[in-house]
């Protein structure tokens, strides 16, 4: 009878080219979810044979099906379970020997098997020669080889799976002899099928070697599943001390030991090397990029390349993209609403402030763009796994994984990262305590967003030692994030389950152009997708915040009476002028918005000739208010431009004023001098409050809502760093220092936070993740400005005094010993 519809799943070690054999078969139909109950990413596709549609289930690569990580543990789990029809095996088979150690696993699962030797252009290319006939025969299942990178052996593999489905397993499948361990085996198994009273009916065999194993989640099936549990457990238990202690080997051991004995005989009697092939080239390679010294040496020269074509040069190509963004701005001048002489309407504000919010983020696009796909080369190049390899041993001091390198490079382990794609990327750390550290500690790493902060501040009042300022909040955040993660690992963390640290060394590929841009345009949709969204959507609530209540009618008169002042001044000097009634009414507004463009146009014309051209476009607009904002040498004109400088900075002056009231009366600002006695000890006013509590939504707003609270109208030309600097004549390098410190250790972003959430599957770890930084954060911004104050310290002193102590605290805290906890 036909089948309807056939399950498949792919199951794999890392990087044994699975995804690809999966994306072969399914082609654009695919669906990602996530397991129940667990934030493992689930891929499943299908295709359709003979009318028969094949499902096909991406299982995370797993080295093994023990219960270390969630990615090994739904991967059991969904075999044994959801009954596939069939297991398709992917196996690099350039390293067989290695891969057929998650073979045996699933044989002894029960479950029918297809083992898929992917990647025979590689083993070609080593020397290998596989008898893919007596590999067949000696594991008791079929074995097609493919090159799935190139499509070999797709049609092959297909038609094998069809077959494979319906057919019976039978007796084939090989099995392990497990020498002396054979006879307390067969009694486990016995007593098993004595007492099972469960749901599913899970292979003894397999079973009863996982509780030999020691397996934690194997011991919790038999509770749920079979009657009188803690009898048989207490078999189980009786018999690993007795073959322990009569063969003074641990069972697991023993159990390893002839599942790579196997697999040697295994490899010996299938793969035969081919004659006159030297040395593999990644072997040859490895011996320098992977070599003790000159290893380190590489891999800081490879994140130097990475972070100066990244940010240097991509900061550069923005001065290409900055003028298209700019016009997008003037475009939406054009068709809002024009302004009165003080009266802006809100459409016009909300539409300008929501546009400058969002240019400031796409402004950072070419740079995402180079660094994502600078990281995609490393990632198909097989670099990745070797860096992730030399820092493990550095992260592990810290209750780190080597696999935390890609997300804290992605996160901004220097400066320029985006925590969103970095805790994203945690997801591939096997070991739960340390992924959830990694999770914890990379909003505190220079993600992108921190960085126009640090640099207002330092070019404001650290202009004298740019370079060391800028060294100091670069290389400081790891100095914090490292001792946290110590310290996360050692209290909250301490209970969560490890795993010893496993990285596969693929062969080096060269990336092709492809995959990289692909890669890189993937990550940089996830980056704008954020800005379009939750960016976009907590800039309209931050602007009403600063723009709510607004103004009482009484303050609103007395401005009015202020620009009637001013336009009387105006006319008073301009008294017998010609054009005098030519500029009545609205003809003066129409005078005062005249001037705000040709002044803007003129300033971003580069060159005489493009000035010329701007100036006979004006004057062809307007030839009566060109005489007047350029009046040469008219003496009349030249009376009434200046008479037009002194209205317009009247004018700009009361908009200031008014914008400054209505912030300091907002429901925002109210809020940031409520938190003012608190915030005092660290150095905040309530305008720093405000700019700070902006930042929880992104923290690219600390900067915009500086702007907006320092703005000086629409026709303002001084840089925020001029303003800021003569609105606080208060603040010293101290104050920036703890303020500089205090967004080091800000919590998440809103779009972190939601993948906080995503990636640790649980609400309170996302709670913690906000709150904890909040608080680490201000007593290290308290203790720096404080401390500072009482003992006399400049922001220099402090900065170096500071800097000690981390590197001390760093130090100290790496020689401190996590207690390792397998499951």
């Amino acid at each position: 009878m036909k089948r309807e519809k056939i399950l498949v799943v792919l199951a794999g070690q890392p990087n044994c080219g699975k995804s690809t054999v999966f994306n072969a078969l399914t082609g654009a139909s695919q669906h990602v979810a996530n397991y129940p109950g667990v934030t493992v990413e689930k891929m499943t596709g299908s295709y359709r044979r003979n009318g028969t549609r094949v499902e096909v289930v991406d299982l995370p690569g797993t080295y093994s099906l023990t219960s270390y990580s969630p990615e090994e543990r739904v991967s059991r789990d969904f075999v044994l379970q959801e009954n596939p029809s069939v297991v398709v095996n992917v196996v690099d088979a350039s390293n067989l020997k290695r891969h057929l150690y998650l073979t045996f696993q699933l044989l002894e699962m029960q479950v029918p098997v297809v083992l898929n030797l992917n990647m025979m252009d590689v083993a070609g290319r080593r020397g290998l020669a596989i008898n893919t006939q007596e590999l067949g025969r000696l594991l008791g299942v079929e074995v097609v080889p493919t090159s799935m990178k190139t499509g070999q052996g797709k049609e092959d593999l297909k038609e094998a799976i069809a077959r494979v489905a319906d057919s019976d397993i039978g007796e084939r499948l090989a099995q392990i002899d497990y020498g002396p361990m054979e006879p307390p085996l067969r009694e486990i198994q016995d007593r098993l099928s004595e007492t099972w009273k469960g749901p599913y009916a899970y292979p003894l065999r397999w079973l009863a070697v996982k509780l030999m194993e020691g397996d934690t989640d194997a011991r919790e099936r038999v509770r749920q599943g079979y009657s009188d549990p803690e009898a048989c457990l207490d078999l189980v238990e009786h018999t690993r001390n007795a073959f322990e202690s009569e063969h003074k080997e641990t069972p697991e051991r023993h159990i390893a030991y002839h599942r790579y004995q196997a697999a040697e005989t295994i490899s010996r009697s299938s793969v035969k090397p081919k004659k006159g092939i030297g040395r593999p080239l990644s072997d040859k390679v490895d011996r320098f990029v992977c070599n003790r010294f000159l290893g380190p040496a590489i891999l800081i020269g490879v994140i130097y390349l990475l972070y100066y074509l990244s940010i240097v040069q991509g900061y550069n190509i923005t001065n290409y993209t900055w003028p298209i963004l700019a016009k997008l701005r003037a475009l939406t001048e054009a068709i809002t609403p024009s302004p009165g002489f003080i009266e802006i309407p809100i459409i016009r504000s909300f539409a300008l402030w929501f546009v400058d919010s969002i240019n400031a983020l796409l402004n950072y696009i070419p740079i995402f763009f180079i660094l994502f796909g600078l990281i995609a080369i490393l990632e198909d190049s097989g670099y990745m796994p070797r860096m992730a390899f030399m820092l493990d041993r550095l992260f592990g001091r810290f209750g780190l994984h080597g696999q935390s390198t890609l997300p804290m490079v992605l996160g901004g382990i220097y400066v320029g990262g985006c925590a969103v794609p970095g805790v994203m990327a945690c997801k591939g750390i096997p070991d739960e305590r340390s992924r959830l550290a990694t999770i914890l500690i990379i909003p505190m790493l220079n993600c992108l967003a921190k960085v126009p902060l640090y640099v207002l501040l330092i070019n404001i009042y650290f202009a004298a030692y740019r370079g060391m300022a800028m060294f100091f909040i670069s290389t400081i955040s790891l100095l914090m994030v490292l001792p946290v993660a110590k310290l996360l690992t050692l209290t909250v963390l301490k209970k969560r389950p490890t795993a010893p640290f496993i990285m596969e060394m693929p062969p080096y590929h060269l990336p092709t152009i492809r995959g990289v841009l692909g890669r890189a345009v993937e990550r940089v949709w996830l980056f704008v997708r954020k800005i379009i969204t939750i960016v976009a959507a907590v800039a309209v609530v931050i602007f009403v915040l600063l723009q709510f209540p607004g103004l009482t009618d009484n303050r609103m008169a007395h401005y009015q009476a202020e620009k009637d002042k001013a336009i009387e001044a105006f006319y008073e000097k301009i008294q017998g002028a010609p054009f005098t009634q030519n500029l009545q009414g609205d003809n003066l507004l129409a005078l005062v918005l005249y001037w705000d463009v040709y002044k803007t146009a003129k300033m971003t014309a580069g060159g005489k000739e493009a000035v010329d051209k701007v100036n006979a476009e004006f004057e062809k607009k307007n030839a009566l208010f060109f005489s007047i904002v350029k009046p040469g040498k008219d003496k009349t004109g030249r009376n009434a431009n200046r008479a037009l400088k002194k209205l317009v900075k009247d004018r700009n002056g009361l908009l200031r004023e008014m914008r400054k009231e209505r912030i300091d009366a907002s429901f925002l600002g109210r809020l940031g001098k409520a938190l003012e006695p608190a915030t005092q000890w660290a150095g905040f006013n309530w305008r720093v409050n405000v700019a700070l509590l902006s930042a929880f939504a992104a923290k690219e707003s600390s900067v915009a809502t500086l702007g907006a609270l320092y703005d000086q109208g629409e026709t303002g030309d001084q840089s925020l760093e001029q303003r800021m600097a003569e609105g606080e004549e208060g603040f010293t390098p101290l104050h920036a220092l703890a303020l500089m410190l205090f967004m080091v250790l800000y919590p998440p972003c809103i779009a972190t936070t939601i993948m906080v959430k995503v990636q640790s599957g649980s609400f309170k770890w996302m709670l913690f993740s906000m709150f904890y930084p909040m608080a680490l954060g201000l007593v290290v911004a308290m203790a720096v400005f404080t401390g500072g104050k009482a003992l006399g310290l400049t922001g220099l002193q402090a900065m170096f005094v500071f800097y000690g102590l981390a590197l001390t605290a760093t130090i100290g805290m790496g020689l401190i010993k996590n207690r390792e906890n397998f499951s």
